[in-house]
């Protein structure tokens, strides 16, 4: 069986979406299903910022078809506040929240650090071993969630529990050009983002797992600019060397001018 590329886009609710890539009229409620037709896949950036409800993660699986995957973003709480550290119970709420309610269509997790942190080789191993690689162990993990999470608002049964449950870490800081970075990330199976960031932070492209997930946050303006034919034949190119040993995810975060979706097309059309 061959490597999958999906292409898609960093989350989906943007007001200056509306009118160009949502067409005219078009209720918000629907904005989620008509993305997910015209694309593979879909980074779910709410629960980055906060916890979200079993019944979100219940309606986004509704909204979508067969085959679609939604990557979902750990929690800013874990990476940011904590840096890591003292996180059993945060992982445990993070995964408790109504992930498992995706079934079938949860992807990766994408697990993004801070700029400022550096590398830090124990702290960082200890991190990766805690990480769930089903979601029959992740539901294990988040029947220790604390009472951040009323009844009502968790989620610990998993539809197939030995569905697989990829990780990928982007990280921001030049520290973590080392083999030992990439030995750790090796060892526990943990993809490195190929993070373009129009040159505000280093860029990792060593593929450490079988999976190789890429994030596209502008090709000369971060989270504005657009990229170019030439820099998405370039790209292009890469995707398909990636694919030879492993899955690629792609997620355009050039949000702000609208380019995201378009481009997240564009990307698409040239791998097909």
């Amino acid at each position: 069986m061959g490597s999958v590329i999906r292409i898609g886009i960093s989350g989906w609710r943007y007001a200056g979406w509306r009118g160009s890539f949502y067409p005219a009229g078009l209720p918000q409620r629907r904005e989620l299903e008509h993305a997910a037709s015209r694309l593979g896949t879909i980074e779910v950036n709410g629960t980055f910022y906060s916890l979200q409800r079993p019944s979100s993660f219940r309606r986004w699986r509704a909204e979508v078809g067969d085959g679609f995957v939604f990557a979902v973003k750990g929690s800013r709480f874990i990476t940011h506040l904590k840096r890591l550290t003292d996180i059993a119970t945060p992982l445990a709420n993070f995964f408790a929240q109504g992930v498992l309610e995706l079934g079938p269509t949860l992807g990766p997790v994408l697990w993004q650090l801070p700029a400022r942190q550096s590398f830090e080789p124990e702290q960082l191993e200890a991190f990766l071993r805690r990480l769930p690689r089903t979601t029959g162990a992740a539901a294990e993990l988040a029947a220790g969630h604390d009472d951040r999470l009323a009844a009502d608002r968790v989620a610990l049964v998993a539809e197939r529990p030995e569905q697989p449950l990829r990780h990928a870490l982007e990280v921001r800081h030049e520290s973590f050009r080392s083999p030992a970075f990439c030995d750790l990330a090796r060892e526990h199976q943990v993809a490195i983002v190929v993070s373009d960031g129009a040159g505000h932070w280093p860029v990792w492209e060593e593929v450490t797992t079988d999976l190789c997930y890429v994030r596209l946050h502008g090709d000369t303006e971060l989270y504005a600019s657009g990229y170019t034919d030439e820099a998405l034949d370039r790209w292009a190119e890469k995707v398909r060397g990636w694919a030879e040993t492993a899955d690629v995810v792609v997620y355009f975060d050039n949000d702000a001018k609208g380019h995201a979706p378009f481009d997240a097309e564009r990307l698409a059309a040239r791998l097909t």
